[in-house]
């Protein structure tokens, strides 16, 4: 295994735990990565695997949460009505997702250009969605109607063309249909944890016959580096936005995709 490749994993490692829990697409920028970094894997073996280090990041800042609710399921309507209502947001994507698989990955996934402007879309309805005067009428991601649950759900059907975000699509979702800041973070995190187990799950067993023994060091690196820096993200990320709002990721969006694009209009 080269060195540089090494390298590149662990940037792109870091990458992926610092863009897969806030709202700027970590899919849309693991490919434009990989793209200008000439960064190839078989079958995108190598995204798709490191992902199980942000998902595990995320299954240890929630652990006694999800253990404790666990507990609570069988005798707590309260617990129940929140498991019911992850299982809602989750299965619109979770059936799009099955239904579009090949089409996603052998055809969305290799446009830069389609990336960079979902970015810069995504940009500029996250600014705007920051800044509307919306009235919050939900402050706790577990008693929220079931009809909240299962419009964030379809929401979250946006971002399987890559460069939109999953986090995003839900965050706005959930705050077009009356949420907080925090609130829409913090679900957004929970309904990570199903969406992203399923993904991790199914696109692991469709490329099950293209992984081979060369290819455990890089995928290590960009695990363990994902696994780190998710874990910073997701202690901090949920005080950031109730003070501050998404207007900083917005941003961040718009200047990724308008750099992608003017340099995919200079190099290709």
């Amino acid at each position: 295994m080269e060195h540089q490749t090494i390298l590149q994993a662990l940037f792109l490692g870091i990458l992926e735990g610092l863009t897969e829990f806030i709202p700027v697409s970590s899919t849309g920028h693991l490919l434009l990565a990989g793209h200008f970094m000439g960064f190839k894997s078989t079958g995108k073996a190598f995204e798709i695997l490191i992902q199980l280090g942000a998902i595990l990041a995320i299954l240890s800042v929630y652990f006694r949460k999800l253990w404790q609710m666990l507990i609570d399921l069988p005798r707590d309507r309260i617990t129940q009505h929140f498991v019911v209502g992850i299982i809602l947001a989750f299965l619109p994507a979770a059936f799009l997702g099955v239904l579009l698989h090949d089409f996603i990955e052998t055809v969305l996934f290799e446009s830069p250009r389609l990336i960079c402007i979902m970015l810069v879309l995504g940009g500029i309805v996250l600014l705007v969605v920051d800044r509307m005067p919306i009235k919050a009428r939900y402050h706790d991601v577990e008693i929220m109607p079931w009809l909240v649950y299962l419009g964030i759900g379809v929401f979250q059907c946006l971002s399987l063309i890559p460069g939109t975000s999953r986090s995003g699509a839900t965050i706005v979702g959930a705050m077009l249909l009356g949420t907080d800041k925090r609130t829409a973070a913090e679900f957004s995190f929970f309904l990570a944890m199903p969406t992203m187990v399923g993904a991790f799950v199914y696109d692991l067993y469709a490329n099950r016959n293209v992984l081979s023994a060369s290819d455990v060091p890089i995928i290590a690196v960009g695990f363990v580096a994902a696994f780190i820096v998710a874990l910073i993200v997701v202690h901090t990320l949920l005080d950031y936005v109730s003070k501050r709002g998404y207007a900083l990721f917005g941003w961040w969006r718009l200047v990724v995709g308008g750099l992608g694009l003017a340099a995919l209009a200079i190099w290709g």
